[in-house]
């Protein structure tokens, strides 16, 4: 950072230190020692529906209390830039995650619901694509399935997002390296059976990852939805599903591509659940440090993290009030959905919604829950919900995506390249510019 100095004998004139030293480093980047300046490998991570209100919101969610300071993130950490994310003309001004991520993948606008294909629905190359015909490995962690909108318009090409069927039996002639997250239900027997026989361990124990220790692996560890983080804690499913990417792809000399993806965050956006949100911001963020300290040690390592579009509306404070209280945010110990599913169960329902909330309802309170108990699981999801919106002071506009722009975070070879604003397509198309501009000889 170009270091100026206050040269208090002549008034108030700025001397800048000039020179090569002049130019911006980050802290991470600094710590890389000599890092080449165009990278081996790619790691491109994806938190779904994480608008700027989501990181700022975990910064406050993982703040420490009894510290006058407001501690610094990952987020904070490795902020760059920001990037536009409207669809194809046709679309509008408001992404899904299909068109958000054909651009992010390919670098073209496309219209909501499109899979890696133009507004005539016509393919248009991915940078997957482009890195295997180069000799790179490459492979996707998620938490959503493994052909849900995101992963698959990095793998393949289809009309529409909803088609998952086709897009399963698509990958088959992806030759994608590693395949990791949730979808049993659209890979029947007969479809592992296929990658099986060009060469693919199979896993559908998320125990079993351990074991692979070298070639081609689709692991399906849900039948659609990896369990909610929150749910699930200590698991730390995606930090170490992006481990053993990591560990699987730098085994090609060529260097590879990895596509992670917090699929969840936006699913806990459009269900308006802060509680579920934060525990999926947490496990996403550590999957961001997991491929941090994998840079620290290969700096020839990219990382450009970024999110699709908003989702929800997030609002850190509302009703008027000036206030958010993370401390009933962080004492919720399931997810609303949870609570809900246990408050069904005869016996004394309130006290282990008590528990599970971290807070004790008051009468007003505890009448709305009974009510809404009465009226099934749903309703009482949506009371638990909102009842921890408005003891938290927790806002939101939408249960679908808004249009605000999205932040950039990069570390590593290249990572000023994404600095400032710059569209969703840009940022494809400076990724598949580092890619190698011929395929490079394997070492014998």
């Amino acid at each position: 950072m170009t270091i100026f100095k206050l040269c208090m004998l002549t008034g108030l004139a700025l001397i800048s230190s000039m020179g090569a030293a002049a130019q911006a480093v980050t802290p991470v980047q600094t710590m890389l020692g000599d890092a080449p300046s165009v990278p081996k490998n790619i790691v491109i991570m994806i938190g779904d529906g994480m608008g700027p209100a989501y990181t700022s919101a975990y910064r406050y969610y993982k703040d420490n209390p009894d510290t006058q300071e407001i501690e610094q993130t990952v987020f904070d950490r490795l902020l760059v830039g920001t990037s536009s994310t409207y669809p194809a003309r046709v679309s509008g001004y408001v992404t899904d995650s299909a068109a958000s991520a054909t651009a992010l993948a390919t670098g073209v606008k496309s219209y909501n619901g499109a899979i890696s294909v133009d507004i005539n629905k016509q393919p248009v190359p991915t940078i997957m694509e482009k890195a295997k015909l180069l000799g790179l490995a490459t492979g996707v962690a998620v938490t959503s399935q493994i052909n849900h909108a995101t992963p698959a318009a990095f793998l393949s090409h289809n009309e529409s997002r909803k088609n998952y069927d086709e897009l399963a039996l698509s990958y088959l002639g992806t030759d994608t390296d590693v395949m990791l997250g949730g979808g049993q239900r659209y890979f029947p027997a007969n479809l592992i059976e296929k990658f099986e026989a060009k060469g693919y361990q199979y896993l559908a124990d998320f125990n079993q990852l351990n074991t692979v220790t070298k070639g081609k692996v689709i692991g399906l560890f849900a039948d659609v939805q990896l369990p909610w983080a929150i749910d699930d804690q200590g698991s730390h499913k995606l930090s170490i599903m992006t481990a053993k990417a990591l560990e699987l792809l730098s085994q090609n000399d060529q260097g590879f591509v990895l596509l992670v993806e917090g699929s969840l965050i936006d699913w806990a956006g459009h269900n308006n659940d802060i509680a579920t949100a934060m525990g999926e911001m947490e496990e996403f963020a550590n999957a961001i440090e997991v491929v941090e300290q994998y840079i620290r040690k290969n700096n020839d390592t990219l990382m450009v993290v970024t999110a699709d579009h908003n989702t929800g509306g997030l609002s850190i404070g509302a009703n008027g009030e000036y206030k958010w209280d993370t401390s009933i945010i962080r004492g919720v110990q399931a997810s609303p959905d949870v609570i809900a599913k246990d408050a069904l169960i005869d016996g004394d329902w309130l006290t282990r919604v008590t528990l599970n909330l971290g807070f004790e309802p008051n009468e007003d309170e505890q009448s709305q829950l009974t009510l809404a108990r009465m009226q099934g699981k749903e309703v009482m999801t949506t009371a638990i919900k909102q009842l921890i919106d408005s003891r938290s002071n927790t806002g939101w506009t939408t249960v679908g995506h808004t249009g605000v722009d999205v932040q950039v975070f990069a570390t590593g070879p290249a990572a000023s390249l994404f600095a400032g604003y710059q569209d969703n397509t840009d940022i494809a198309n400076k990724l598949m510019s580092l890619l190698p501009k011929v395929k490079s000889q394997p070492n014998k």
